[in-house]
Parts: C-alpha cells; structure tokens; sequence
C-alpha cells in the first residue's frame, strides 16, 4: 500500500483510484462496507482511502479527551490488510479546513488526486464548517467529472454501527460487542517503552505501552491476544493485561502493560498488538503486594482459560 500526504504533489500511478472518504477511525464494519463499495464501483482501478491527519476533531479541539480508536499506524496496517492499494492521508491544516465544499471537490478530488469515483457515508460532511453534503458531492461530481456513490448507514441489530457505539462499548467493557461492530478485536498498537519494572520483581514483566490519544476502554484486566509485530520475537502470543493508572502506586498516567503467558524475552522498543478479547475485572487496589500478587495468578489463568476458546 502506497501512501499520499499531498494533494498537491502526486506521482501519475497514484492518481485515477476509486477512492472511499472519511476518517476510518477503528476501521469498523461500515467502514468496510463503504470501502467495498469503492472497489465495486470501479474494480479496475486502484483501491483508495481518503482520510485525514491529524483527525479534524483533534484539529479542531485539541484540547477535548481523546477519543481516537486507533493512531494512524494502526489505521494505515489495517487498510493494507484489507486489500487498499492508495492511502491518501492528508494533512488536515489551515489551508483544508478552510476550503469551500466546491474547493474541495475541485482542489483535492478532481485535479490534485485525480480520482475516478469517490464513496462517501450518506452523513458525509465536508468543506470550511462542514457546509457541504453528500448531496453536493454528488453534484460536484457530475460537473467535475468524477463519479460519487452515498453509502447509506450500517446497522448491526438496532444499532447504527459508529466509532461513537464502538468507544461506548469499550467505556463499559463491552469488548464483544465491540468487536461485531468493528469486525475485528479491538487493538491497541504501538512500540513497547520502558516502565517502573514493578512487574519483574513480582514475577509478572509486562510490556508497557502508552495509550495517549487513544479513547481509554475501561480500567483493568483484559484477557488479550498479542502480536509482536517485529524484532527478534516476532509472532503471535496470548496474554493478560491491564489498562489503567495502577492505584496501588499513587497517581499514574494512564497505560497499558501486558504480560505474555509463556514467554521469556527483551520486548523493549518492539511494537505490539494487543488485541483486548475480554474484560476480567476492573481496576482495583489490593492491601497488600501479596494480595496483587495472588489476584495476578488468578486473571492469568482466567484469561488461560478465555484464550483457550478463541
């Protein structure tokens, strides 16, 4: 998969691609459906995704809590594996956001990237203040010369399949039910860094990642699914893991720390997968190392037992 930062600059293969709009975030199962509907329209063409970096609402409110499902490496390997050929993830600036809906169109659609189709959500809002519509996309196309398909929503039962029911569902611990929305398990991406090493002296090494940026699921003990996508230990591995602020040792930024059942290895600086399967318990300080200690023992052969059935 090849990827595209600027409109402005783009090499002749990359141009002509039926392409679907909008920001991906968790790659769910509407998201799939719109991508498909990008390669049935032109399935001659290159498979393209158009998104943006950062997210518009991050652009937009820096400050508010983070809400992203997953970083834009994480949306990029998940793209790649579903078959995109062109990732046209442009950097969401001044210069875009203030773009009229017909800039847009014309600008970036039409001459920048060159795309033959587009595949836009029948939700679809684009352009300075979100003024244009799918509606509009679909004039802009028959002027401009570009073909527009509007997907209509996807519902799973009587729920319309979002990233906004998907964040709910991880907040409650609901990780089933967010993995039939998003048609796959909920990960968490990213390289392993260096924490306190509280875990080796209780014989439980984890691997530490940062969750910053990322929607938080809720607090406490996943039974979790690990890949370890390079260095010397690369492979697929079970496991449990905790996501939290770890109160038995005061006031913590929130994190991730995994422990792989049946491993033994230096995972530091490696980037991981973690795959949150099932919910065990929620996050909780125990009166004593030993109590964690023995509370450790039990998740580990609660998430044995999980895993063993996946």
């Amino acid at each position: 998969m090849r990827i595209v930062r600027d409109y402005q600059f783009v090499e002749p293969q990359d141009r002509g691609a039926s392409a679907a709009i909008g920001n991906f975030d968790g790659v769910h199962l509407g998201h799939r459906s719109v991508i498909d509907m990008a390669r049935q329209a032109a399935p001659d063409a290159p498979l393209g995704v158009l998104t943006f970096e950062p997210h518009p609402r991050e652009y937009f409110a820096p400050e508010a809590p983070p809400f992203r499902l997953m970083g834009r490496q994480a949306r990029a390997s998940r793209l790649e594996k579903i078959g995109v050929d062109l990732l046209y993830e442009l950097n969401f600036n001044a210069a875009l956001a203030g773009m009229s809906p017909g800039q847009f169109a014309r600008d970036v659609i039409a001459d920048g990237l060159g795309l033959a189709h587009v595949i836009v959500g029948e939700d679809f809002r684009f352009g300075q203040g979100r003024s244009g519509s799918s509606a509009d996309m679909v004039r802009f196309g028959r002027d401009m010369g570009f073909g527009v398909t509007v997907a209509p929503l996807l519902g799973n039962g009587d729920v319309t399949v979002s990233s906004t029911a998907i964040r709910q569902a991880l907040s409650d611990g609901r990780t089933r039910d967010a993995a039939a929305m998003l048609g796959h398990w909920h990960r968490i991406q990213g390289r392993v860094i260096t924490g306190e090493q509280r875990g080796r002296t209780m014989g439980y090494p984890t691997a530490n990642m940062s969750i910053d940026g990322l929607h938080p699921p809720a607090f406490g003990v996943y039974a979790v699914l690990v890949d370890v996508l390079d260095g010397p230990h690369k492979g697929s591995h079970h496991g449990a893991a905790s996501i939290g602020v770890r109160p038995m040792f005061g006031e913590n930024r929130a994190n991730l720390e995994t422990y792989l059942l049946d491993f033994s290895g230096d995972l530091y600086g490696a980037t991981l997968s973690v795959a949150l399967i099932e919910h065990l318990r929620p996050e909780q300080k125990f009166d004593s190392v030993e109590a964690l200690v023995a509370q450790m023992d039990r998740d580990c052969a609660d998430a044995r037992a999980i895993l063993a059935q996946i």
